[in-house]
Order: C-alpha cells, then sequence, then structure tokens
C-alpha cells in the first residue's frame, strides 16, 4: 500500500468524518482488532472474482488507453486502477489494505493500486489531482454528492455497476448515493452522528435506571440535577457538543427535532431557523452551560471517546463509531456503557434527533477504466457479503450496513451476541435518521455559531438569530441557492 505524505491541507469536508489517532496495539481483550482469516473463504471467492472480472472484461473493461491516465492496460493485458481511501482507525485501515489485496489475488485482469491518504491531507491532495487530471480512478467520499455531480466528478454507477447491486442499497442510503434516478456513489456504510452513551455505574450510584437513558431533554436535566451531587471534582454529567463548528455538523439532527426541519426553507430562497424550536434547543445547551452539567472546556473532542472512558462524564454525546473506541481502549467499560437515542425535545417524539453520517465508494468521471474501477467496486462492497463483514465485526458493530443481506450476515456472525449495543444502531436509531444536509457548510456554521453563543451567554437566542439569518441570507445570494436547491 502506497501511503502519502502528512501535510497540512484545507478543513476536512462537511461534515468532518471522525478520525481517531491511536495505536494498532490495543488491548488482547476479545473486542481487541481481529485480523481476519485470509484463507477464510478464500477459494471460493476467487472463483467468483474471476468469473466476475472475466466477464466484464469481455466487454469494454480492456479497452487501451494513452500512457499516464491514473489507470492502464498494460502489455500483459492487466488493467491498472489507483484506489484512494483515507486514513481511519487501525481496523479499518487494515480492512482496506486486505480487501484490495484479497481482489489482486483472485483474478488476473485488474490490478489495484491502494494508497491511504492521512485525513488532514485529504482535501488538498484530491483537488490537486483533479485540477491535474489525474484524480484516481476510484475513492472515498463522504458527506453529500450533489456538489460533486454538479461539478461532473463522479461518473455514473449505471453500466459499471450491476443494476442488482444498485438495487440492494437500502432507503435510508439512497439519499447519499443517488440523484434522482442515477446513482454515483455506492455506500459502505451508514452511521448517526449523535447518540447517546452513558456510565451506568455513575448513573446508577445517583439512583437512576442504569438500563434506559433518559428520553427527553426534561428527563436528561432531570438526571444531570441527580447526579451532579454524587460527582467528583472535575467530573461532569454530561459531554455534548460545545463549539461552533461542531455544533454545526452535530447537531443538524436536533434542529429537526426541535423544529421539524433544517435551517432553510425548502426551496433555499430564505433561512428558516427563527421559531420557537430553534430558540429552545439553544436554551436547553445553555442550562447544561450555566448550571455546570458540561465543563466549560471540552475534556475531549466530539468524535473521541476519551473523557468518558476516562470516567470523567456520565453521559456523552457522539458519533456510533465511539462504541468502537471503548471496546478498544478502554473494554472494562463495554458491559457497563448503555447507548440509546440522542433525547427528543418535548413534543417532538418520532422525530430523530441524529443525522446519518457515511462513506462511499465513488468513480471519477475522467476514469479512463471506469468499468475495471465499477467491477472492483461490485466485487469489494456490493458482492459476497462476506467481504464486508469483517469491516463491521472489526469496527465492533458501531456502523450500518447498507444492505439487508450484509445485516443479516453480521447479525449472524459469531461476535454479535456479545454486541447488543448493535440492534441499537441498526434498528432504533439508523432507521429513522434524516440524511446530512446538502446545502453549504457556511450555512450550518452559522447556526452553530448562533448556539455557541448563546449557551455561553454571549448573545440572546433573538440576537444570535437574527445574526445567523443575515449569515445564512448572505451565502443564499451570493452563491445562488434557490437554483441549487434539491428538485426531489
Amino acid at each position: 500500500m502506497v501511503a502519502l505524505d502528512e501535510v497540512d491541507g484545507d478543513p476536512p469536508d462537511y461534515p468532518p468524518r471522525h478520525r481517531i489517532d491511536s495505536d494498532a496495539g490495543h488491548s488482547n481483550d476479545a473486542w481487541a482488532r481481529r485480523v481476519p482469516e485470509e484463507e477464510r473463504m478464500y477459494t471460493r471467492k476467487a472463483r467468483l472474482a474471476a468469473a466476475f472480472v472475466a466477464t466484464v472484461a469481455a466487454g469494454t473493461l480492456l479497452a487501451g488507453c494513452a500512457g499516464g491516465n491514473p489507470g492502464d492496460t498494460g502489455s500483459d493485458g492487466v488493467t491498472t486502477i489507483q484506489f484512494w481511501h483515507r486514513t481511519f482507525t487501525p481496523a479499518e485501515n487494515e480492512w482496506y489494505a486486505g480487501i484490495v489485496k484479497k481482489f489482486n489475488a483472485a483474478q488476473d485482469k485488474v490490478k489495484v493500486v491502494d494508497t491511504e491518504v492521512p485525513a488532514d491531507a485529504w482535501d488538498q491532495k484530491m483537488k490537486a489531482a483533479q485540477a491535474a487530471g489525474k484524480a484516481p480512478d476510484i475513492y472515498t467520499h463522504s458527506g453529500s454528492i450533489q456538489d460533486a455531480v454538479n461539478a461532473g466528478q463522479l461518473h455514473e454507477l449505471g453500466g459499471i455497476v450491476s443494476d442488482d447491486a444498485l438495487g440492494q442499497i437500502i432507503d435510508a442510503a439512497k439519499p447519499v448515493s443517488a440523484i434522482g434516478d442515477k446513482y454515483y456513489a455506492y455506500p459502505l456504510l451508514l452511521e448517526p452522528q449523535t447518540v447517546l452513551f452513558w456510565n451506568k455505574d455513575m448513573v446508577s450510584a445517583a439512583g437512576l435506571d442504569a438500563e434506559k437513558g433518559p428520553a427527553t431533554w426534561d428527563e436528561l436535566l432531570t438526571a444531570c440535577a441527580a447526579i451532579q451531587p454524587t460527582l467528583d471534582k472535575g467530573q461532569y454529567c454530561i459531554s455534548p457538543a460545545s463549539d461552533a463548528v461542531t455544533f454545526a455538523w452535530s447537531t443538524v439532527g436536533q434542529q429537526f427535532n426541535f423544529s421539524g426541519h433544517t435551517a432553510l426553507t425548502d426551496d433555499w430562497t430564505a433561512p428558516n431557523i427563527n421559531d420557537a424550536g430553534y430558540a429552545d434547543l439553544m436554551a436547553n445547551y445553555k442550562k447544561l452551560w450555566d448550571n455546570g452539567y458540561m465543563p466549560k472546556q471540552a475534556l475531549a473532542a466530539y468524535v473521541e471517546g476519551k473523557d468518558f472512558g476516562e470516567k470523567k462524564v456520565a453521559f456523552k454525546v457522539s458519533g456510533s463509531w465511539m462504541m468502537s473506541e471503548i471496546g478498544s481502549d478502554y473494554p472494562d467499560l463495554l458491559t457497563k456503557t448503555g447507548i440509546g437515542a440522542f433525547p427528543d425535545a418535548t413534543g417532538s417524539t418520532g422525530r430523530t434527533a441524529t443525522t446519518l453520517g457515511n462513506f462511499k465508494w465513488v468513480v471519477d468521471a475522467k476514469s479512463k477504466n471506469a468499468d475495471a474501477a465499477g467491477a472492483f467496486l461490485e466485487w469489494a462492497i456490493a458482492g459476497d457479503p462476506q467481504n464486508v463483514v469483517p469491516f463491521f465485526v472489526d469496527t465492533q458493530f458501531t456502523k450500518v450496513p447498507v444492505r439487508t443481506s450484509v445485516q443479516d450476515a453480521v447479525a449472524a456472525s459469531d461476535e454479535a451476541a456479545d454486541a447488543p449495543w448493535s440492534g441499537v444502531i441498526v434498528n432504533d436509531i439508523a432507521p429513522t435518521a434524516i440524511p446530512e444536509p446538502t446545502y453549504p457548510w457556511d450555512v450550518s456554521l452559522a447556526v452553530g455559531t448562533a448556539m455557541e453563543s448563546v449557551m455561553k451567554g454571549a448573545a440572546t437566542p433573538e440576537a444570535a438569530v437574527k445574526t445567523a439569518e443575515d449569515a445564512i441570507a448572505k451565502v443564499i445570494q451570493q452563491q445562488d441557492l434557490p437554483s441549487k436547491a434539491p428538485k426531489n
């Protein structure tokens, strides 16, 4: 695998995907990293891969192309394609390297060159490659595909990935995969970005039910009032988002929960944040702040679980991925950690409080070997469910597969019985979660800035909303957002 040097780049794309910088040498506990068996079902997969790629090769896969392209067909008849993915957790990085190795060993028509790009260098590397006409043939993609499709950067998957494979994508994943009836991305995973975790021992010590989390903000505030007197110095009731940038992307689901909509009108002609729902949401965070239920300075980033693992907080708000960190770095807490949906606003029962993050694979629109890239994509993540089961097992059941067949295979794995939180994530939280917004990041940031200013007492809700409205209105005008509003 090729590793690109880490360099300073642009801020991560919206929303920032979690990145846990941790050593590969975690605990030897059963929940530490499990290395997939290289020979597991290898013979059968090799035959399937060879047959599949050979079928594609009969068409346009092996058409010759000029030298210097990201992928080329050599004199030996082997088509080489470039695959870029970001640096993730050790378990994820190992799976990426392993799936490329298995594909290359399973057939002799296509060679995939795997390049791991540091997360904070991704934007700079990708933009430079695209500008030079040397973007990789296939690469990972997070967030909305709308801008990339508008810019002509993504190859339509119809024709290079089978209709059967595309038809297996579950409804919850279609908004991040398709524009209208055309697919431009194939998701590997979905992951709820706002989940409530709690330390059962700390909750029990306050005389509360440790098996059930607070269902509403009122219950959460009541719980914090009971927990606070039981805490030692340096401990807090809850660690939620606490800065403008994190509020911007992590509370979109909460905005929907409180107001029944997000920050723009449906036609993107005006901001839509001047209502009681947004004001109440901001006021609730101010209650956490004013009562000392949350730390005045974050003890850990929203995307990591260090503060929870060190038992400095009873409740932690993060994405579903945090359970993977608990399992690898704090295995003693696995059986002592509760997990559930984030609390509802009063009267919003039935509306989600989280967005679904995602990571997808896409094929570059200018790839000279799109058929080969499609063949690799389908074999790796859209074919045999057993190719991706190790990914979900080794990330400790914290992510949602986008095919029912994979969900069933993951649930049937031997390890699933020891991961009761998987059902909470897949069955209780993910089905009602909303997609990430497709409007520009500056819109979300304006809301996040308003939330932080109200929470810290720097502005009244009315003043903060007015400032945010002005900022959003400027974005609408400057970027002509009405012309870019979703049509479906």
